[in-house]
């Protein structure tokens, strides 16, 4: 009975601390996306700079990473040669740079919500990419599902009340290198045995990120800040706004290492739903029965694509077990041939 209930406790101490983390992580995901909408969107704070927002993020995340893993020893650095560096995480770093300063960019012209349904579009992307890339095969029953999501986003578009075009150029593009970022990650690391959690991501990966932004920032952005001497840096803005990019990177640890990747996906699902909901409610965007329907046609697709994902994991995992459940019945069948042997040729000996 004791037993029991301490089992009992312990699955759902484990349950309650799973749920903590995904909350933790839909809140701060949350609080990024609104809390960078709301610097650069020009009717509410008006600092219209999605490079230099980027690149206070990616200096600020760089400064702390190096004093966790190198002052704080908070995790181990990843020995890396420089050749690792050069062909694997710069390429990485560039993808990354672009991405997010498209993604940043989209704020702008295009409301949170909508750009939570264009975001639907990445398992499309990663999938399509991994097909050109060799690292998927392709699979009529998955491609109409990725057909199904990006009828469900064009509807979504379709419906837009406030469409930008150019607006969405730049959010598709963005979908577009980070899906390409990620299947270059198994190209490049995993493939490599090479595994970085988000501390280590950082460290290696935000100061080429500065780098790589500090080009088109040169010839797009600094001569308009020069030209805007009425500007004086907010510390409690960009400081609390970098603080909650680096603890949602944190979170990103905590709920993949606690839980899987596969939850996250879901909990994704859940954050957009409610961003599109904060949308509508508190920023007074405009969502549209269209937008809504055409939403839910791509939210079933991608819910279907994790289920999938889920199913194709359990199946892994079981032939894993089932694979080590047959070794260890083979190496028990070798010791006991081998201890019949010894004995067999200890009788013959005393014989």
């Amino acid at each position: 009975m004791g037993k029991g209930a301490a089992l009992s406790n312990g699955v759902v101490k484990k349950i309650i601390l799973s749920y903590t983390y995904v909350a933790i992580w839909i809140f701060l995901s949350f609080t990024v996306i609104v809390y960078n909408k709301y610097i650069l969107d020009r009717k509410l704070y008006g600092w219209p700079f999605p490079i230099s927002l980027t690149m206070i993020h990616m200096t600020f995340c760089s400064s702390l990473a190096f004093l966790l893993v190198r002052v704080f020893k908070v995790v181990e650095p990843v020995s890396l040669s420089r050749n690792v560096y050069l062909t694997c995480i710069l390429p990485i770093g560039a993808l990354y740079s672009v991405s997010l300063w498209l993604s940043n960019s989209a704020y702008i012209y295009l409301s949170v919500s909508f750009i939570q349904m264009l975001k639907a579009l990445m398992p499309v992307a990663v999938y399509t990419i991994g097909i050109l890339f060799k690292k998927d095969t392709f699979n009529n029953s998955t491609m109409g599902n990725m057909l199904a999501i990006s009828v469900g986003v064009a509807i979504a578009a379709y419906g837009e009340a406030k469409y930008d075009s150019w607006g969405v150029f730049l959010q598709l593009l963005a979908v577009l290198f980070e899906a390409t970022r990620l299947v270059m990650i198994q190209i490049l690391l995993t493939s490599k045995g090479i595994s970085l959690n988000p501390i280590t991501s950082l460290y290696y990966v935000a100061p080429s990120c500065l780098v790589f932004l500090s080009i088109p920032w040169i010839f797009v952005e600094l001569p308009i800040l020069r030209q805007s001497s009425s500007f004086q840096f907010d510390f409690a803005i960009f400081g609390t706004n970098s603080l909650c990019a680096f603890a949602l990177n944190l979170a990103v640890f905590l709920l993949v290492g606690k839980t899987s990747a596969l939850t996250m996906n879901v909990a994704g699902v859940v954050k957009d739903w409610l961003l599109i909901a904060f949308s509508w409610s508190v920023i007074k965007d405009t969502v549209t029965p269209v937008n809504l329907i055409g939403y839910g046609l791509a939210f079933l697709g991608v819910a279907y694509y994790n289920h999938k994902k889920l199913q194709a994991l359990k199946a892994k995992e079981a032939q894993k077990k089932s694979q080590q459940a047959d070794e260890e019945a083979g190496r028990l069948l070798t010791e006991r041939d081998s201890n019949g042997s010894s004995d067999g040729k200890k009788g013959d000996s005393q014989a």
